[in-house]
C-alpha cells in the first residue's frame, strides 16, 4: 500500500476499539513475571554457557598485549574471545565504535575480551584473570575545551531565511544566552542481554533489541554473513529510549562467543559495561539568541549548538525544533560536532528536541521577562500559520495555541505572580513554569500479516517491539477494528525477524507506522475473505464478528472453514505529503514547584501535560507513555547527569546508586490531557505518536518555574541545589 494522498474515510474512523483505553493485553505476563526478557528465556537454548565481558581500562589508546593463560586455566572456562581469535569484524550502519577492541581502543569499557564459561560465577572470576597491557594516550574528554575545533555536522546542515544577523542587531529586545546540558544514560531497567546459538553456518539470537530490522542488518555486516542467516527474536523489552536501537555489544560478543565455544552463550552487560560499553545522549553546549519587537514579535531567532562524540558519531540536533516552532523571518541554526574520545554518543528519547528545548525555552522566558508578558502570551502571539523555517507549508494540524491556552485554564496558571520570589508556603518558595512542546510527526515503511483461523480468530505478525510502550495493545485493536472483532479475538506476534519488517521502536515513529502496516495487511485479508465468500467487495462491512453484505449476515470464521486466510502488505509512507504540509506534534507543559528556602532543594507539586498529537489510538497507554516522559524530563531538569572524568575519560557514576533518576518519591501527580485532533496527512491512521512529545519541554517548564520561585535563573542543567542555593532570597 502507497500513502502518498491523505487518508479518506475508512473503518478505523468508526473508532468502535480503536482510541479506547483497554488494558495492555501483555500486562498480566508482565505483572506476574511470566513475560519471557531475554536473559530469561531459558528453554530457547539448553545448556547455554555464560559470557562475562572485559572491559578496558583505558578511553584511548592501543593494547599491547592480552594475556589469557591464567583465564583459560580456571574453572569451568570453555574459551576466550579476543581480536586474536574473533576474526574480522564489519561495522554496522548505526553504531561506529567496534564492539570488539582490536589493536586500538576506541573508548573506555570497550570489550577487550569475553570470557566464556559454564556458570556466571565461574565466567566472572576468570575475567579478573585476563591481563591487558596497554598504551595510553592522551584524549579529549572536555566539551567546552573541544568546541572551538567543533566542525559542521554534515547530518544536521545549518538552515537560514531572511538577514538573522541585521535583524538581530536591530532588534529592540535581545536576548543571548547560553545554555549547557550534560550527557545522560538511558539507565533502562532491563540491561542490554542476549542468547546467542548457532546451527552451522546460521544464528539465531535471542535478545533486547529495540528495531528487529536494523539489528539483523547491523549484526550480519559485523559478522561478515548474510543476513538471511540471522534470525533475531525480542518479543519483550525492558526500556529501551534508543540505547537499544539495535545490535549492541552484548549481541555481538554473545555470538562470537557462542562459535568459539561451539555452544549456546548467554551475556548480560553489567550496569557500569552498559554505562561505558554502549551509547549515551551527548552533552551539548547552545547559545540561543532572540530579538524581538516591543509588543514580543519574534524578529530574528538564532539557535547554535554543538555536541562531542566520536569520529562518524551522530550529532545531537538541538537545533532540530527551532526552525518550526515559533514565527519570525529571519532566522538561522547551526550544528557543530567536536571529536571526543569518550564512549559513542547516539539516540535517546526525543533526541533533538528534548535537549534542545531545554535551552529554546528557557530562552523564551528570559524574553518574556524582559517584555514584561506574559509566557504563555508571548508564545501564543508568536504562532505560525505556515512552517515558519521555509514560509511556504501549512502545518497539517497545528494546535500549539490550544494546547496552550488549554492547559493555561486547567492548571490555574491566571493565579501565578508573574513577579519572582513572592509566593510562600511555609519554608517554600513556590512558582509556576510553562514550556511549549513539540516532536516532528514522522513515519516509516512498515508491514504485517494478517491471519483469519478457521476458528475465526485473527493472528498479527510483524517484527515491530513493545518497549513498555502498548505496542501489542494497539496493534491489536487496528485488527479488531479492521476485522470488526472484538478485543480478545486478535492474537499479536511482536518482535521476530520471520514477521514483516517495520520501522521499530524508535523515534515516536512505531505506533503510527506499525499500526498502518497492520491497517495494510487486514485491508488485503479483508479482501480474502470477501473473495472467498462471493461478496460484491463495494457493499461489505465487518461488524460483531460477522460479513455484512445487503441482507446477507456470514460469520467470519466461515471463510476460513476450508483453510486459513492470510493477508499480508506493507505500507510505504511517500516523501510528497511532507514536501506539501509541515507535520509535528505539538503541546505544552505546565509546571509548579516549591523551592526550599533553606536548603534549595527542589520538590515538584503538580505537572501537566497537553498533547496534540493526532488520533490517540489507546488513551490509556498514551497516558501511560506521556506520564513516563514527564518523569524522565524531571530527571532532566533535576538530577540526570554522567560525571566525566576528564582526566581518564570515563563516565564515574555508571550505576543506579549514584546517577540518579527520579523515583516515586521525586514525583507528583501527573495530569494529561490529549486534544481532540485527527492528521489525514500521516497515515490512514490519522495518529502522530505521542511518546516523545510527553518529553519535549518538561526540562525547562521546571526550570522556568524554579526561576518563578526563586528569581534566581540557572541556565546549567541539571539544576541541582548547588546552582542557587547562595543567591535564593534571605530569609525572613
Amino acid at each position: 500500500m502507497k500513502f502518498d494522498t491523505p487518508a479518506g474515510p475508512n473503518p478505523i474512523d468508526r473508532m468502535r476499539v480503536v482510541g479506547k483505553p483497554f488494558d495492555r493485553i501483555d500486562g498480566p505476563l508482565k505483572t506476574t513475571g511470566t513475560a519471557p526478557y531475554a536473559y530469561e528465556r531459558h528453554n530457547v537454548a539448553p545448556n547455554a554457557a555464560y559470557g562475562h565481558v572485559v572491559g578496558a581500562a583505558i578511553a584511548k589508546g592501543s593494547i599491547v598485549k592480552i594475556d589469557t593463560d591464567e583465564a583459560a586455566m580456571a574453572p569451568g572456562v570453555i574459551a576466550i574471545v579476543t581480536v586474536e581469535n574473533a576474526g574480522v569484524l564489519g561495522k554496522g550502519d548505526f553504531i561506529h565504535a567496534p564492539a570488539l577492541a582490536g589493536t586500538v581502543v576506541t573508548h573506555y569499557h570497550q570489550a577487550v575480551a569475553l570470557v566464556v564459561a559454564d556458570t556466571f560465577e565461574q565466567a566472572r572470576a576468570a575475567g579478573a584473570l585476563v591481563r591487558v597491557d596497554y598504551t595510553r594516550t592522551a584524549g579529549r574528554f572536555d566539551l567546552a575545551r573541544e568546541k572551538s575545533s567543533a566542525a559542521l555536522a554534515p547530518t544536521s546542515p545549518p538552515t537560514a531565511r531572511g538577514d538573522f544577523a541585521e535583524a538581530f542587531a536591530g532588534a529592540p529586545i535581545r536576548i543571548d544566552q547560553t545554555y549547557t546540558t550534560p550527557d545522560q544514560s538511558h539507565m533502562m531497567m532491563e540491561p542490554h542481554a542476549t542468547i546467542a546459538a548457532w546451527a552451522g553456518d546460521r544464528l539465531t539470537v535471542w535478545t533486547s533489541v529495540q528495531t528487529i530490522d536494523w539489528a539483523r542488518r547491523d549484526l550480519a555486516k559485523i559478522l561478515g554473513m548474510p543476513k538471511d542467516n540471522l534470525k533475531i527474536s525480542s518479543p519483550y523489552i525492558g526500556g529501551g529510549f534508543g540505547g537499544k536501537a539495535t545490535a549492541m555489544a552484548d549481541v555481538v560478543l554473545a555470538a562470537l562467543g557462542a562459535r568459539a565455544a561451539n555452544r549456546p552463550v548467554k551475556v548480560a552487560l553489567a550496569r557500569p559495561m552498559m554505562v561505558n560499553g554502549t551509547v549515551h545522549r551527548a552533552a551539548t553546549i547552545q547559545r540561543l539568541r532572540i530579538g524581538a519587537a516591543r509588543d514580543g514579535r519574534i524578529l530574528a531567532i538564532g539557535h547554535e549548538t554543538v555536541s562531542g562524540n566520536l569520529p562518524d558519531g551522530m550529532v545531537e540536533p538541538c537545533t532540530i525544533q527551532t526552525p518550526s516552532l515559533y514565527a519570525g523571518n529571519n532566522r538561522m541554526t547551526e550544528t557543530r560536532l567536536a571529536l571526543l574520545d569518550l564512549p559513542e554518543a547516539s539516540s535517546m528519547r526525543a533526541p533533538g528536541e528534548a535537549p534542545g528545548m531545554m535551552a529554546l525555552e528557557i530562552a523564551m522566558d528570559e524574553l518574556a521577562e524582559v517584555l514584561e508578558m506574559d509566557p504563555v502570551e508571548l508564545r501564543v502571539r508568536n504562532d505560525a500559520k505556515v512552517h515558519p523555517g521555509d514560509g511556504k507549508r501549512p502545518f497539517s494540524t497545528r494546535a500549539l495555541v490550544p494546547a496552550l491556552r488549554t492547559g493555561a485554564q486547567r492548571f490555574g496558571w491566571g493565579n501565578r505572580n508573574s513577579k519572582p520570589a513572592q509566593v510562600r508556603d511555609g519554608r517554600w518558595l513556590v512558582g509556576m513554569g510553562v514550556a511549549s512542546a513539540i516532536r516532528g510527526a514522522r513515519t516509516r515503511t512498515s508491514g504485517a500479516r494478517a491471519k483469519l483461523e478457521p476458528n475465526g480468530r485473527v493472528v498479527i505478525e510483524t517484527d515491530m517491539t513493545d518497549i513498555g510502550t502498548g505496542s501489542y495493545t494497539i496493534i491489536a485493536q487496528t485488527a479488531a477494528e479492521m476485522m470488526g472483532l472484538p478485543l480478545d479475538r486478535i492474537d499479536v506476534r511482536l518482535g521476530e525477524s520471520d514477521y514483516p519488517v517495520t520501522v521499530g521502536s524508535v523515534g515516536q515513529r512505531g505506533a503510527t507506522s506499525a499500526t498502518s502496516g497492520v491497517y495494510a495487511a487486514c485491508v488485503k485479508l479483508r479482501e480474502a475473505v470477501v473473495q472467498r465468500l462471493g461478496l460484491n467487495a463495494a457493499d461489505v462491512s465487518f461488524d460483531d464478528g460477522r460479513v455484512v453484505s445487503g441482507d446477507r449476515r456470514i460469520a467470519l470464521s466461515d471463510a476460513a472453514r476450508t483453510g486459513p486466510l492470510v493477508g499480508e502488505d506493507t505500507v510505504e509512507f511517500g516523501e510528497e505529503l511532507g514536501k506539501i504540509y509541515a507535520q509535528e506534534a505539538f503541546g505544552a507543559h505546565f509546571v509548579e514547584v516549591g523551592v526550599d528556602a533553606y536548603t534549595g532543594e527542589v520538590r515538584l507539586r503538580r505537572m501537566l501535560a497537553v498533547c496534540a498529537a493526532g488520533r490517540i489510538l489507546n488513551p490509556k497507554t498514551a497516558r501511560s507513555q506521556v506520564i513516563g516522559a514527564m518523569t524522565m524530563g524531571a530527571g532532566a531538569a533535576l538530577m540526570e547527569e554522567l560525571a566525566v572524568d576528564k582526566r581518564f575519560g570515563f563516565f564515574v557514576n555508571h550505576d543506579l546508586a549514584s546517577y540518579e533518576v527520579p523515583v516515586h518519591a521525586d514525583m507528583p501527580h501527573m495530569d494529561v490531557i490529549f486534544l481532540e485532533e485527527t492528521d489525514a496527512t500521516i497515515s490512514p491512521m490519522k495518529a502522530k505518536g505521542v511518546g516523545e512529545l510527553g518529553l519535549s519541554g518538561v526540562a525547562p517548564a521546571i526550570a522556568n518555574a524554579i526561576y518563578n520561585a526563586t528569581g534566581v535563573r540557572v541556565r546549567d542543567y541539571p539544576m541541582t541545589l548547588d546552582k542557587h542555593l547562595a543567591k535564593l532570597p534571605s530569609i525572613a
